[in-house]
């Protein structure tokens, strides 16, 4: 994984090199690896029709990976700029306990509570990613060391906090309205993941903190040359990650109504794996909101069917490491063919 210097191979666009829009479409990753899901579901389809392609198997899919979209937003953002951030499981924890620690000091379990809850979960999680974004920007400390060494101490402060034991006390109209709840059917958790996916969407392809999040993972010295504050942008971007893991924190303590501390382990790993399957290149300066998500729904599908038609759901780990290495592959053949050669 690449550190905060600056990229090995120039500047690329996407769409480089193919000049009709079916070529420029036939180049994005993204759309290879939709093929690879519409693939995935047909089989699975084919195999089980009346169990796997019915409404309650689609919207349990789409429920299970909400959380995971929303850490997806921050991580395609880090990943862009050529970084990464392994925190953000700990940093979920971490945010969770806090606003549950407090919500069970205040008693009540309305919505005062809940809101105030909310309120330290996203504040935890803004500082936490601050803190890595300092690190990283102002310390020129690898992200990759950077984002170990917090998810260690993250998860070490929530086993502090708690004794190591899981907070069970969320407010009841927490988990029965947002855990719970349903809006025309769908899971109000997916509905606010789906909300704050757009919101990404629009803020990395439609707004100049995007194009600055490219410029910075194409060339880093070029966008510095051209006169992007740098250093202010990666603490903005890893504090974004940070905040919308401690979303993703109240989310999960909507979902599980306890704070989950053993259960995050892998999270961070999930959820990069699902963002570089997407089309996001761990080289930086490429990546899409869209990708991002498909590469989640990926090993979501996956396990959903493996259990479906009988598979062990190990398999489900062995299916997305070889998608994510033949997608890290494909990546670094694009690029080098772009480059003319130059590897």
């Amino acid at each position: 994984m690449s550190t905060r210097t600056e990229s090995a191979a120039p500047v690329i666009e996407t769409t480089a090199h193919h000049d009709s829009p079916l070529e420029r479409v036939k180049a994005m990753q993204s759309v290879w690896i939709l093929g690879v899901l519409v693939v995935i579901v047909a089989v699975f389809g084919v195999l089980s029709p009346s169990t796997f392609l019915t409404a309650g198997n689609i919207t349990n899919i789409a429920q299970n990976v909400s959380i995971w979209a929303v850490l997806a937003v921050g991580m395609t953002f880090v990943i862009i700029t050529s970084g990464i951030d392994l925190s953000v499981g700990s940093v979920l924890v971490v945010s969770s306990v806090v606003a549950a620690k407090v919500m069970e000091s205040m008693g009540d379990k309305g919505w005062g509570t809940a809101v105030i809850g909310l309120v330290l979960s996203v504040v935890v999680g803004v500082l936490w990613g601050s803190l890595n974004g300092f690190l990283v920007a102002k310390a020129n400390v690898p992200p990759l060391i950077v984002t170990l060494g917090t998810l260690s101490v993250a998860l070490g402060v929530a086993q502090i906090l708690t004794g190591g034991l899981d907070v069970r006390s969320a407010p009841v109209v927490l988990q029965d309205n947002i855990g719970y709840g349903r809006l025309a059917g769908i899971p109000v958790i997916t509905i606010i993941a789906l909300v704050i996916v757009i919101l990404g969407g629009i803020m990395l392809h439609r707004t100049r903190f995007g194009r600055y999040t490219y410029a910075i993972g194409s060339n880093e010295t070029s966008a510095r040359r051209v006169g992007i504050n740098v250093d202010r942008k990666l603490v903005q971007i890893y504090a974004l990650s940070g905040l919308l893991a401690g979303v993703a924190g109240i989310l999960s303590l909507a979902q599980y109504g306890t704070t989950t501390i053993a259960g995050q382990s892998l999270t961070n790993l999930n959820v990069i794996a699902a963002v570089v399957i997407g089309g996001t290149s761990i080289f930086g300066g490429q990546g899409s909101m869209f990708g991002s998500m498909v590469g989640l729904f990926i090993p979501a599908v996956l396990q959903s069917g493996f259990v479906i038609i009988g598979v062990s759901p190990y398999w489900q780990t062995v299916a997305v490491g070889s998608i994510l290495i033949t997608a890290v592959y494909v990546d670094q053949q694009r690029r080098t063919s772009a480059s003319g050669g130059r590897g």
